[in-house]
């Protein structure tokens, strides 16, 4: 008898130990910087080459421990010793040399870039910190469809595809988004100059309008913060120095675990500027972790928080442009004007794998701002608050056996604006006093909101052949609370305005010639919002008659990898078509009336190519090129008596040419340096006043020298407008002179500029 019940005891701790080794090991591979799950990653045991594979959310099983191998076309190679059964968080980096391979998840259906039937840019961290890491500018002009003209570091317009080109003192009708926190307000305009470059990971650029980022008749910009690390800890901390005072310091921290993940990015950036009444400080605060509770269970938090003081030398006339580019305008620089704002934005996003065929993304968001503006003509103070949630169901089904991909969800954002102007008595007041507030001239209190409701399908018709049909639903309405005390001067103009709701479809086709070679079609259809201030009459009443700007964006592109992977290229032709075009009609300094005026018509080429010269463990030679070809007119356009159908589109330039080479030795020293060509653009609609054409030179060398396993030093020194060109950064369309005074059309650009640092590194 107890020899029967030791060999029992004896077979049930085989089982015990036998299952114990069998234990499947699970966990996710990830996107190292954006945390986007990486799927169809091989993972190779080096003792036994036996190989799997991630799923459709980068998710894996493995048999037993061991030292594995985790690969994915477009990634560095990882090779990890396993040695534990729990839950394993797998982080890979980007190759910028093969985008075409690097996931997206601008549609919410993560693939590689070369099988989306889309023109997508994409910005990697390390196109970023080939520029000074001060104005995102340079980056971002380098991409082709993309234009961002910056009068100051604080006054900026992004336009894409020459949509936003009219707006007159910012970025207007291009959504944007810092991960899934809207950046862009209820009256569709966007801020994205104001946040910490160093705490970027990607920006995602889409060209024509999204269906599941409010269809804006733009595009959209998907900022993707730099996600935290798991199993390290370290510190990085970067100052920097240079032309016009400036002077930056940056602290990065991360710490993480094998399930949590933390990161805090604090920065200071000061600058004299190089203008009069040029002054610049910032501090942000930025915070990203991720806390992953098991294999279908994950949650995210995002904070951000900015306070910046700029003061605003405004732009300046043709004969101050020539002769004395650092001057300020007179009355900007006789009242002291600057913006002084705060501004947060935070928000938390939970996914959940209901089975293996659906998820859910769920996220909840807050931001508020509050600014004050001394200007010479007022005082503007606002205040905003703003909330929000958005939601979406990821579905992986059969249609006739082949592969469905779809995305459903909705978007609902409200904000409460209050905003009011005063008296600017600086002339009552010594010279050098500066504004001084004075009585109040208006007092508002608007409320705005908007909802989308999205959906997204991903079809195979072949493994070569790929459906995307999409649509999206905007209802978007006002409410204004005029709650100054109403007269004959100021009549009130309290009111309600709301959209016609709007559905904007969508659909594209993709083949792959080849493994490396894709040609792709869509046609898009996006609008662009009103914002209240347009809709006001001077009578007090709302003009309920305006209609928001509609297209339709018709392409066709191609893109892929060639000679033996050296070579990559995104190519794309388009043709965008805008009707019931906004005009901005301007009665006073500050007062302006939105008129429906006529369409435009924007055809346009967009190529990007970078090709490895030399790829070897010594030296790393790579040459790019993007163009941008632009041929925008207003095809009919007829503003007030004036009849413009046939001129140029106001503020774009005809062409933008980048040319660089980027070249790294021994893996310490790197280099790099960018020659553009930025065409001549007409600043009046009636085509009278043209820019002049100009080129630009900037370049930049480091070098890296790792002290130790733990600590590594990066110094740095670059140059900004090699050959001291005298050039517009930004212009203002269609400027008016008051009391006599020559247009102000012309914000001047630096002059040539340097700036030198260095980056301690220190893994704990």
């Amino acid at each position: 008898m107890h020899f029967i019940i030791d060999k029992l005891s004896f077979l049930f701790i085989c089982i015990a130990f036998s299952c114990f080794g069998q234990s499947k090991i699970e966990g996710k591979v990830l996107d190292g910087d954006s945390g986007f799950p990486i799927p169809h990653a091989s993972i190779t045991n080096l003792s036994d080459n036996s190989v799997v594979f991630t799923n459709a959310e980068g998710m894996f099983q493995l048999v037993k421990t061991g030292t594995y191998l985790f690969e994915k076309e477009g990634y560095t190679k990882k090779e990890l010793n396993i040695t534990d059964i729990r839950y394993q968080i797998i982080q890979l980096s980007i190759l910028p040399s093969y985008l075409s391979e690097v996931i997206i998840s601008t549609n919410q259906l993560p693939k590689t870039l070369k099988k989306v039937s889309a023109t997508i840019s994409i910005i990697s961290n390390q196109d970023i910190l080939k520029n000074n890491n001060i104005n995102i500018a340079s980056a971002l002009n380098k991409t082709p469809g993309i234009f961002m003209q910056s009068g100051a570091l604080n006054t900026n317009r992004i336009t894409i595809r020459g949509i936003g080109s009219r707006n007159l003192f910012g970025t207007a009708k291009i959504k944007a988004y810092f991960k899934d926190i809207p950046l862009t307000t209820g009256t569709g305009e966007t801020n994205i100059e104001d946040f910490e470059l160093g705490s970027i990971a990607q920006i995602q650029i889409q060209k024509g309008a999204s269906t599941l980022y409010g269809s804006g008749l733009g595009g959209s910009i998907n900022i993707i913060p730099q996600n935290a690390y798991f199993n390290q800890s370290n510190i990085n901390s970067q100052f920097t120095i240079g032309s016009f005072g400036l002077a930056k310091e940056m602290v990065n921290i991360n710490h993480g675990t094998s399930k949590t993940s933390f990161r805090a990015i604090y920065s200071h950036t000061h600058s004299n500027g190089y203008r009069e009444n040029n002054n610049y400080n910032k501090q942000t605060i930025t915070l990203n972790s991720n806390h992953y509770f098991n294999k279908k269970s994950d949650l995210s938090f995002l904070g951000s928080y900015i306070d910046l003081k700029a003061f605003i030398p405004s732009s300046i006339d043709e004969t101050s442009f020539i002769n004395n580019p650092q001057s300020a305008a007179y009355t900007w620089k006789q009242s002291k004007g600057y913006e002084d704002t705060q501004r947060g934005l935070f928000g938390g996003t939970w996914n959940y794998q209901l089975n293996k065929d659906l998820k859910i993304i769920t996220s909840i968001f807050t931001s508020f701002r509050k600014a004050y503006e001394p200007r010479p003509f007022n005082i503007l103070a606002e205040n905003t608050i703003a909330l929000g949630f958005r939601f979406r169901f990821l579905g992986n089904n059969k249609l006739f056996k082949k592969p469905l991909n779809w995305t459903l969800g909705s978007e609902l954002f409200k904000d409460n604006h209050k905003s009011g102007t005063f008296e600017n008595l600086y002339n009552d007041f010594p010279e050098g006093t500066g504004s001084v507030k004075g009585n109040r001239l208006s007092d508002y209190k608007e409320k705005r909101q908007y909802c989308n409701i999205f959906l997204e399908t991903n079809y195979e018709l072949s493994k070569k052949t790929s459906l995307s049909a999409g649509v999206n639903y905007n209802k978007t309405s006002y409410n204004l609370n005029d709650r100054f005390p109403p007269s004959e001067t100021n009549p009130d103009q309290s009111g309600t305005f709301k959209f016609k709701n709007i559905w904007s479809p969508k659909f594209g086709v993709i083949h792959q010639l080849s493994k490396h070679i894709s040609f792709y079609t869509n046609i898009n259809h996006g609008f662009s919002p009103i914002s209240l201030n347009e809709t006001l009459l001077p009578d007090g009443q709302i003009n309920t008659q305006l209609k928001p700007e509609t297209g339709w964006n018709f392409e066709l592109g191609s893109r892929g990898q060639l000679l033996n992977n050296r070579l990559f290229y995104n190519v794309a032709v388009y043709r965008l078509d805008v009707k019931n075009l906004l005009v901005a009609r301007r009665t006073n300094q500050d007062e302006y009336i939105g008129a429906n005026a006529g369409h435009t018509q924007h055809d346009g080429i967009e190529l990007d190519i970078n090709y490895k010269l030399i790829d070897n463990k010594v030296l790393f030679v790579k040459v790019f090129m993007t163009y941008t070809r632009n041929n925008f007119n207003f095809k009919n356009f007829i503003d007030d008596t004036n009849d413009y159908s046939g001129n140029k589109l106001t503020g774009i330039p005809s062409n933008i040419l980048n040319l660089g080479m980027d070249t790294k030795l021994n893996t310490y020293f790197y280099g790099t340096i960018n020659f553009q060509h930025v065409g001549s653009m007409p600043i009046t609609d009636n085509n009278s006043v043209f820019t002049k054409k100009y080129n630009l030179a900037n370049f930049k060398i480091s070098y890296t020298k790792p002290i130790n396993k733990t600590l590594k030093l990066n110094a740095f020194f670059g140059i900004n407008n090699l050959f001291n060109t005298n050039y517009a950064s930004q212009v203002l369309i269609n400027a008016q002179g008051f009391g006599g005074s020559a247009p102000r059309y012309y914000y001047p650009g630096n002059p040539r500029n340097y700036y030198t640092g260095i980056n301690i590194n220190y893994i704990f």
